[in-house]
């Protein structure tokens, strides 16, 4: 495989031209919960078959990766406490529906990870099950014993077995989700047993790791040292697996998990309301805040791959971090500028279609809106139902639509891979306007955006540049001039151009 993707680049680049450069991962990401997706039997819950009949939809809004949300058997609607490592929840369908999902994804050119939470399991999982077993009748050295964390005093993190004086560890706090024990070797025997068993028999293309400062709490190193089994053991079992790792901690910290060796990290700090885009959009000087943060996280990562994302299962959407409801160009610049960051984009199913959710979890986790008559029943526990825009039928017939300004976008990011592989340099930047340059082995890109909402910007570039497309989040279109060595751009309210020698 690494020698096609060598090869490729190789004639490529003898081949010359603005596109040079071969992707051997997926830029945009797409993130599915199965359950609230698409069903396909008439019982109100998404299952695999519903996310196969949508596969073409995916593709064709321009997205070249899926993480798929757990989907191993679970007493949970959430399914992250697992009670089956190699197995699929029989809520969403058989393995065979499952491996037609993948199958159709491998066609379609699409990458598939599944979320992998290994710092725990469920109460149920048959491993716990054999411990308490074990422990109850005084056989503290069973094997199974050894994959937990237990101890026989009480102390904080620790839940007691009922009727023993035993207790396990659970930083997950009433969840029923017992911490593992990492350091135990057949438990990692048994780790790379599911991690082969995925990537190679059934065949996805890596994994989401669930919690990764968890693995063992408050202890970074510890917790680096576990991903970096984690990358070696993926890279020997398939040299071009992905794994991204959920690092919910600041741009230093995020850094240092880098040391792991793991493809890329969620950039946290880019997300949620107090996170690097929506404050940008919401500043009185949007342009020099958001090229603060960019060259915050340049400063920190300047060689990492990025994870960047707006929202996701466990926060807000995206729409009520920018006060987006009647707004829809400020829901749509949010998604441009986190295009804009570079590196593997992650955007979470109905971000699309300016889907809001908030409050508990199950809030921010609602079903897919295609059509009034086509949604999945709510989560257990939502508190609030809100769809502020309409659905992915609707939507996909309007050409102003948030849908068909992000399908444009992704098929730009395609087209233009500089925009997400590029090495970023800011080339000019005021209050509202700022220039980018992304470069990559002797390619370039200049982007140019006007974070204004009301008024046009005329921007000139030096230089022998040609205005290759634009993207704008209202009726009117920017455009551009030329006048001898120099361009002047006419940028509409958040307008963007994108322009090449």
């Amino acid at each position: 495989m690494k020698k096609l993707l060598c090869l490729a680049f190789t004639l490529l680049l003898l081949l010359g031209g603005s596109f040079a450069i071969a992707q051997a991962e997926a830029t945009n990401w797409y993130e599915v919960f199965v359950y609230s997706y698409s069903d396909s039997d008439g019982n109100g819950i998404g299952d695999f078959p519903g996310l196969l009949s949508k596969l073409d939809y995916i593709h064709d809004m321009g997205y070249d990766g899926i993480w798929l949300m757990p989907v191993m058997p679970s007493p949970s609607y959430h399914k992250y406490d697992v009670t089956d490592y190699k197995a699929v929840d029989p809520l969403y369908g058989t393995m065979a529906d499952f491996k037609a999902v993948v199958a159709r994804c491998q066609e379609l050119g699409i990458r598939l990870i599944i979320d992998l939470p290994v710092n725990h399991s469920s109460t149920r999982h048959p491993w716990f099950l054999e411990a308490v077993d074990a422990l109850k009748i005084g056989r503290k050295d069973h094997p199974k014993v050894g994959y937990y964390n237990f101890r026989q005093e009480e102390d904080k993190g620790f839940v007691q077995l009922s009727g023993t004086d035993w207790y396990y560890e659970e930083q997950f706090a009433g969840g029923q989700m017992p911490d593992l024990n990492l350091d135990n070797p057949a438990l990692r025997e048994e780790i790379r047993g599911i991690l082969a068993f995925w990537l190679i028999d059934v065949g996805i293309d890596g994994f989401r790791l669930d919690a990764v400062t968890s693995f063992y709490t408050a202890r970074d190193q510890d917790n680096i040292a576990f991903l970096r089994f984690m990358k070696e053991t993926c890279q020997e079992l398939k040299p071009d697996s992905y794994l991204v790792g959920e690092c919910w901690k600041s741009l230093e910290q995020i850094a240092a998990y880098y040391d792991s060796g793991i493809d890329s990290f969620f950039l946290f700090p880019a997300a949620q309301a107090e996170g690097y885009i929506a404050a940008s959009i919401r500043s009185r000087k949007p342009a020099e805040t958001f090229v603060k943060y960019l060259n915050q996280v340049k400063a920190a990562m300047p060689d990492r791959t990025l994870a960047p994302f707006l929202s996701n299962h466990d926060t807000g959407r995206t729409v009520g971090l920018v006060q987006g409801r009647q707004l829809p160009q400020r829901v749509k610049f949010a998604h441009a500028l986190l295009s804009l960051m570079g590196g593997h984009s992650f955007t979470y199913y109905g971000e699309e279609i300016g889907m809001l959710g908030s409050g508990n979890d199950p809030n921010k986790r609602l079903g897919m809106l295609w059509a009034e008559d086509e949604v999945t029943k709510d989560p257990p526990g939502v508190t609030a139902r809100e769809y502020p825009y309409p659905g992915v039928y609707a939507q996909q017939e309007d050409p102003a639509s948030i849908l068909n300004y992000i399908k444009k976008m992704n098929h730009q990011r395609l087209k233009m891979p500089l925009i997400a592989l590029g090495k970023t340099e800011v080339l000019q930047v005021t209050e509202d306007v700022f220039v980018l340059k992304k470069s990559l082995e002797g390619d370039s890109l200049y982007i140019a955006v006007n974070c204004s909402s009301k008024e046009q910007r005329e921007i000139s570039l030096e230089g022998d540049l040609v205005l290759k497309d634009v993207l704008d989040a209202g009726d009117a279109a920017s455009t551009a001039s030329k006048a001898g060595s120099s361009i002047t751009l006419l940028l509409q309210p958040y307008g963007i151009g994108f322009l090449s020698p």
